[in-house]
């Protein structure tokens, strides 16, 4: 009997530190996740930070977390990027990438 091989998932914490349009933000952020092919969702705060969650596949997850650190929207200037709790975790917590409020 073979046993089925599961997909080592990752799961971070998302802070930043940024001046940004943050509607913007959030649509591109919404849009580099679906085509990673990540989960997770993504939100601003009233202290003016963004927050969120990405889960996926480690590589997938590590390319997101630099896009996110690096790239993000055309008209966001990221000062600092924290990214906490990072875990493995059995399987997706979360459908999809979306926009919290």
């Amino acid at each position: 009997m073979t046993v089925p091989l599961l997909l080592d998932q990752r799961r971070v914490e998302l802070k930043f530190q940024e001046h940004l349009d943050s509607v913007c933000f959030r649509m591109y952020t919404e849009a580099e996740a679906k085509k990673l092919g990540v989960t997770g969702w993504v939100k601003n705060t009233r202290q003016g930070t963004v927050v969120g969650q990405v889960q996926g596949h480690p590589e997938k997850v590590k390319e997101m977390k630099y896009w996110l650190s690096k790239v993000g929207s055309p008209s966001s200037r990221i000062h600092r990027a924290q990214f906490t709790d990072e875990k493995p975790i059995s399987k997706l917590e979360i459908r999809g990438f979306g926009t919290r409020y």
